[in-house]
């Protein structure tokens, strides 16, 4: 059997087609700090604004995030918006089969978020008419869609695009030349979904289908589900169901071996939005399937996709390097050293500290050799953790550490450097840095507090950066008879 990570790197051979409710996502941030003196509700400052795909175009992000080829095929408004969504789907490397209706708005769904809090969502929405002389072309586009992909999303939200002509007409044409699809579906009418390879619904959305209650803490809960999935396989043909549980996990439960249940606990360690999640659910179990990975594999990879993008803020996308690294961490918590969690790439330390800023989290960085880890160390960390939430500690490669000290050192490698300094509670994340000066990673990062032992600002480039920018560099205070060069001396007697 494959490792899982090799299916993730069979994702860029994978042809996905989504086809779906594609709208715009608007996340308004800002702070409150002061009620209204006209009406008791707060008062929001704008800070910033970003804008991204939402709905089915998540789900191509995401699934372009995971380095597939995909193909979208969905209704826009001729409109402002509607431009906004085609540049967003290019710039994700996808192409797009629109159709721009003169008379229909684009949907635009705006949240307003102070801190890590949704304050309020907007919702700009029009139901979409359904143009019956326009179906016979969209079959036409449909066949040649769908030959030429390995695996169809159906990302139904109800707006109007996946309807009871439109849908039977997509399942039957992928029945027809032998193509999986797979719906997230919307609703309790599953007719429409009748023939599908697999169909993806939360617990509420499959107690809606089903028509009764189901309870996880309860002892039948398996069976329950197992009931109400052999009566969804009996009326409407659909091969599998993996029912999403939030924090519970997922379940699979398939047509040929309907008295069987395959359940999965869930891989979130923080929840901080859950906006999306059941997008990068979709899109992972659509690139694993795509890529022949069996159902139960496919789950656990969609399912780690899902805890990854729920602790970012907003409607993200989780990529295949981030899927591939969680998965080396997973194996590593089961059978290693936790701790290698902290030790992350660069890459890696730009999505979390974009993260935690949008959360309000001060963000501090200092850097080092570090080749024996001393008291001056230890007091310099815990005085650098104190002026920030969150401290980032760069500790230089082996190599950078023999130009800058001599052939001599370090005298312990890198790896060994690094774990030392992510076992140290008051250090969160570790990053290994080739190069003599850590100028970039500052530059990358842009962290609100550069702390160093014992430098002015003429001989400190990173602290100088700091300033420009408009962080604090903050000169920390030497511990004296400490360093490793007393330590070596000692050493050598």
């Amino acid at each position: 059997m494959p490792l899982l990570s090799t299916y993730i790197d069979r994702f860029s051979h994978i042809k996905t087609l989504v086809i779906g409710d594609i709208m715009l996502d608007r996340f308004i941030y800002g702070q409150v700090n002061r009620i209204s003196p006209e009406a008791p509700v707060p008062v929001f400052r704008f800070t910033r604004e970003k804008q991204m795909l939402g709905g089915a175009g998540n789900v191509v992000a995401n699934l372009a995030a995971l380095k597939c080829q995909t193909t979208f095929i969905g209704v826009v408004g001729r409109d402002e918006n509607g431009t906004k969504i085609a540049a967003l789907l290019k710039q994700a490397g996808a192409h797009a089969h629109l159709l721009k209706l003169p008379a229909y708005p684009t949907i635009v769904k705006t949240r307003l978020i102070a801190g890590n809090n949704h304050l309020a969502r907007v919702d700009q929405e029009e139901s979409l008419p359904l143009i019956t002389d326009l179906l016979p072309k969209f079959r036409r586009v449909l066949i040649q869609a769908i030959k030429a992909a390995d695996i169809v999303l159906l990302s139904d939200y109800n707006k109007g695009v996946l309807t009871d002509i439109t849908t039977p007409m997509i399942i039957d044409i992928c029945n027809a030349l032998h193509k999986k699809v797979i719906v997230d579906p919307k609703g309790s009418n599953y007719a429409k979904y009748r023939g599908a390879t697999l169909v993806k619904p939360n617990l509420k959305e499959f107690s809606e289908a089903t028509g009764r209650t189901y309870t996880p803490q309860s002892p039948d809960f398996h069976a329950d589900v197992i009931s109400g999935a052999q009566r969804l396989f009996h009326d409407y043909r659909i091969e599998n169901l993996i029912v999403t549980l939030s924090e519970h996990g997922m379940m699979h439960v398939a047509a040929d071996q309907a008295d069987d249940l395959t359940h999965i606990p869930t891989d979130a360690k923080e929840v901080f939005d859950v906006s999306g999640a059941g997008d990068t659910s979709l899109a992972t179990l659509g690139a694993a399937l795509g890529a022949d990975t069996p159902v139960k594999d496919a789950m656990k990879l969609a399912n780690l996709a899902s805890g990854l993008v729920v602790a970012k803020l907003g409607t993200a996308t989780v990529t295949a390097a981030e899927l591939k690294n969680a998965l080396s961490l997973k194996e590593t918590d089961d059978h290693g050293w936790a701790q290698k969690r902290k030790i992350i790439t660069l890459d890696q330390a730009r999505s979390i500290v974009t993260a935690l800023k949008e959360r309000g989290k001060k963000i501090g960085f200092t850097n080092g050799c570090f080749d024996c880890c001393h008291l001056g160390h230890l007091t310099s960390f815990m005085r650098a953790k104190k002026l920030c939430d969150v401290l980032i500690v760069a500790v230089n490669s082996d190599a950078s550490v023999k130009r800058y000290k001599g052939p001599d050192r370090p005298i312990q490698d890198e790896k060994t450097r690094a774990l030392l300094l992510a076992s140290l509670e008051f250090i969160d994340y570790v990053i290994v840095f080739e190069e003599d000066s850590p100028l970039h990673i500052v530059d990358t990062l842009r962290p609100d507090i550069v702390a160093k032992e014992g430098y002015t600002l003429d001989k400190w480039p990173e602290g100088r950066l700091a300033i420009s920018y408009g962080g604090q560099a903050v000169t920390l205070d030497r511990v004296d008879g400490y360093s490793t060069s007393t330590l070596v001396k000692k050493m050598k007697g």
